[in-house]
């Protein structure tokens, strides 16, 4: 049985000395540091981004939320990969839909348990490595109006069940890494920044894009020309205190004899690469450095120096953006 470390405490965390007698160093979660033991799990749950999708449910919650480009047909359509670490909290969440390769690496490197329906076959031998594990398929369905493909959601009990039925493991495994991010101490404007109130993503077929609120100190997310609004939540709009963009290269995936899949779906050239992007908060942005090694590696981000940056606490949005595009994006 494969087990997999769902705990990210300390993947996501400033380093934190032992607490108690007997206790082990202390975990934290993913949006901020905490001082306490934790039991608390996270799953990457994909979520469907075509606009009869909307309204999404329960992305609120989410502590990391990823967008890319899923396909270069449909006017490269994006779809989400959102983290949650407290998702037994979750009273409906979605709606699901397939993954992609780069999905399986990324939630591998969070240690997390992908959640999905479905995905093209070439999936399958990501799936089937002892690092990478999944539930797919076999979430509620809630009548909403919809076509089938649109009804599918995590709703409270869900992953009780799924755990239990699989028996996948809730805790640490060897392929976990800690310190995925390094957090600032208190809240921390970047020095030297170029102004970034509006962030404006190249992903055509939604016009994804993020604007600066003073008042609140985050970063609120559009799209379809509208608010992205939760209405699992009272209707709050989806918010970031930090923003992360890569400038990532990708190909289409194929097999055999260059064989490209028709879809146009895509796949990110992460593993064992390195690129350019920038970090974003406080109305402010920097140029950064991104760099990853193998399936299980973290995602690290420098700054112009060559450190490892420290993000603010709280929520992160993180978009793979085409290098194709790269020349498109408008952060001003």
């Amino acid at each position: 049985m494969k087990k997999r470390a769902l705990l990210l405490g300390m993947m996501l965390t400033l380093a934190v000395t032992s607490v108690g007698c007997g206790k082990k160093e202390a975990d934290a979660n993913i949006t901020e540091p905490i001082y306490e033991e934790s039991s608390e799990e996270a799953v990457a749950v994909m979520v469907d981004n075509e606009s009869i999708a909307l309204p999404h449910y329960g992305l609120t919650q989410a502590d990391v939320v990823y967008e890319m480009m899923n396909s270069t047909e449909n006017g490269r359509i994006t779809r989400f990969m959102a983290l949650v670490k407290d998702w037994e909290t979750l009273e409906q969440f979605g709606s699901i839909r397939s993954a992609r390769v780069t999905n399986c690496i990324l939630a591998a490197e969070w240690n997390a348990v992908l959640c999905h329906d479905g995905g093209p076959f070439y999936i399958d031998e990501y799936i089937a490595l002892p690092s990478v594990d999944d539930f797919n398929g076999g979430f509620s369905r809630v009548n909403n109006g919809k076509s089938r493909e649109y009804t599918e959601y995590i709703v409270s009990g869900d992953l009780d069940k799924k755990f239990a039925s699989t028996g996948a493991s809730k805790e640490y495994n060897k392929y976990y890494t800690e310190n995925h991010f390094k957090f600032a101490k208190e809240d921390t404007d970047i020095a030297d920044g170029t102004s970034a109130v509006t962030v404006d993503i190249p992903f055509p077929h939604n016009g994804s894009y993020l604007t600066y609120d003073e008042s609140e100190k985050v970063y609120k997310y559009f799209e379809y020309k509208k608010e992205h609004v939760d209405p699992q939540n009272g209707n709050a709009q989806l918010s970031f205190k930090n923003v992360i963009l890569q400038c990532t290269p990708f190909e289409l995936h194929s097999w055999g004899d260059g064989v490209y899949d028709p879809n146009g779906y895509m796949y990110y050239k992460i593993e064992n690469n390195k690129g350019t992007g920038y970090y974003i908060t406080n109305g402010k942005a920097e140029e950064i450095t991104w760099s990853k090694g193998g399936l299980t590696d973290n995602t690290k981000y420098y700054d112009a120096s060559g450190n490892e940056i420290k993000i603010n606490i709280g929520k992160t949005y993180i978009a793979l953006v085409p290098d194709d595009a790269w020349g498109d994006l408008v952060v001003e």
